[in-house]
């Protein structure tokens, strides 16, 4: 078959139809499982509230048992990927997802801070090639031009988790703490936010395909339509053969994108844990009311990081659509530390923060594009990831620390904003040149 250009606007359109049905078939479902891998990461912050008295834990022990989640990540993230080249996209993130939710299920167990921190490591190394498997999954499906919009629209599943988690874990917190029986509402807080996770993992043996060349809901023509245009766009990225673990760990850019990565996810991690406790700390006690008022910042993130996506495809420019959320991170973040105690000045700041720091996600994993070929994406893609994985196991316990230390979360905060305002720098250093596409 003739190759599709999109030079031609009735080849364009017929193009855009493709990829939207494979949008339309692969996006949602990947969202939803995203959706729960989040929501993970929010329930904990909820059962906090509950589970440091029932079981006697600091604020510091916490803050270590939330961030060692992330060396158990960090140690797995490159070998998870590198095995999912080996055994399938689809087999291997099924696998992920069955183990992982099991593993976060069981977190309903923990008796004191050590079996605490022995799950949440364990739950942290079976989850860690999930999202750099995702994010590599995607590539396979769709054309550097169309990756804006497409990780905008199923990392949307994170500030949504916090929309959907937020209310959910505030109220199952307050009705489960008067319903009769042995467990705790934050056990059961564990429990049923964990095992949806096992279902939709199996489901994605059924609904997904490993490639375009296995989907049997395409049409003929469709596939070979866009498989030349992957091919055509793959030609125009850079050119490194090695994919060994050796050279990965040789390439600068490596490096430098995994700093960069760190400095969003340090304002993000300290967000997900942490948001109940510093809206509480302004003066909301009712944990129904908090988990509402937490619902708030995500919900302004959703938004924010739809409209931002859409504009940097629109544009076909990278670096000051990354650029304006890290300074929204910073300047929400000092706000909330300037204004702890004031409500609406505190929950206004965490918005700005957190719709910042959650759009610069997919702002972010574009830019890769730029640096790493085809052969280099998966163990590229899974360090970078990994590195920035260390804020998650950071950031969590420097705002831990630093509250047990001061009683308070504002000297941390303004930590984490001069992280983010490191970030913008980095960006802003790249050459458009090199990531506008």
């Amino acid at each position: 078959m003739q190759a599709l250009s999109t030079e031609f606007p009735s080849d364009k359109n017929r193009l855009d139809a493709i990829f939207r049905k494979i949008a339309f078939r692969i996006v949602p479902y990947i969202f939803i499982c995203y959706l729960f891998n989040y929501l993970d990461r929010v329930n904990v912050g909820f059962a906090k509230l509950d589970m440091l008295d029932a079981l006697h834990m600091s604020e510091k022990a916490y803050g270590l048992g939330a961030g060692i989640f992330f060396l158990g990540y960090i140690a797995c993230g490159v070998p998870s990927n590198l095995m999912l080249q080996r055994v399938g996209a689809r087999k291997w993130l099924a696998l992920i997802m069955v183990v992982w939710g099991l593993l976060s299920a069981a977190q309903m167990f923990v008796q004191g801070p050590t079996s605490f921190y022995i799950l949440r490591f364990i739950t942290g190394a079976a989850e860690a090639g999930f999202f750099p498997g995702l994010v590599l999954y995607l590539t396979r499906w769709f054309p550097s031009a169309r990756h804006g919009r497409v990780m905008t629209l199923f990392m949307s599943a994170i500030p949504l988790s916090g929309v959907v988690g937020g209310p959910l874990s505030g109220w199952m917190l307050s009705h489960f703490a008067s319903s009769p029986g042995n467990l705790a509402a934050w056990q059961w807080l564990f429990l049923l936010q964990g095992l949806p996770t096992v279902v939709l993992g199996l489901g994605m043996l059924l609904l997904l395909s490993d490639s375009i060349q296995q989907a049997s809901w395409l049409q003929p023509e469709e596939r070979t339509a866009v498989a030349q245009v992957l091919h055509q766009d793959h030609l125009e990225q850079p050119q490194q053969t090695s994919d060994t673990f050796r050279s990965i760990l040789s390439n600068p850019a490596i490096w430098m994108l995994g700093a960069l990565y760190f400095c969003i996810q340090a304002s993000v991690y300290a967000i997900n844990f942490w948001l109940p406790t510093i809206i509480r700390s302004s003066g909301i006690h009712d944990v129904t009311a908090i988990g509402w008022l937490s619902a708030l910042p995500y919900l302004a993130a959703s938004l924010f990081m739809i409209g931002m996506g859409r504009s940097a495809d629109r544009h076909r420019e990278r670096r000051w659509h990354l650029a304006i959320p890290l300074l929204m991170s910073a300047g929400g973040l000092a706000i909330a530390a300037r204004f702890p105690d004031i409500t609406p000045l505190a929950i206004a700041g965490l918005t700005v923060a957190t719709a910042g720091a959650l759009t610069g996600l997919p702002m972010f994993w574009p830019l890769c594009n730029g640096y790493l070929s085809p052969a280099a994406a998966a163990g590229g893609l899974a360090l970078i990831n990994s590195m920035g994985q260390l804020a998650g196991f950071i950031s969590p316990y420097l705002v831990g620390w630093i509250k047990d230390a001061t009683h308070r979360t504002d000297n941390a905060l303004f930590v984490l904003a001069a992280l983010a305002i490191i970030g913008m720098v980095l960006v802003l250093r790249i050459p458009a040149s090199r990531v506008n596409r």
